[in-house]
């Protein structure tokens, strides 16, 4: 499963309000490096405080164990 198209069209940074885009289990912004991640396999957290750094998400391989 993934984040809803519809969904996905609305989101956006809470730091830069930017554009996400979905790269596996996350909703990455590319201008803040910030990766959000996709809990349950399509609801987003997108609180910045649980937010993964960029590099580490891929590290990662864009992958996390996290449930709600």
């Amino acid at each position: 499963m993934s984040v809803s198209p519809d969904l996905l069209e609305i989101l956006a940074c809470p730091k830069c309000k930017g554009e996400v885009k979905e790269k596996g289990m996350f909703l990455v912004c590319e201008r803040c490096e910030l990766a959000y991640p996709v809990l349950n396999g399509e609801i987003p957290d997108m609180l910045m405080e649980d937010a993964w750094e960029l590099s580490k998400a891929e590290k990662a391989d864009f992958k996390h164990d996290l449930k709600l």
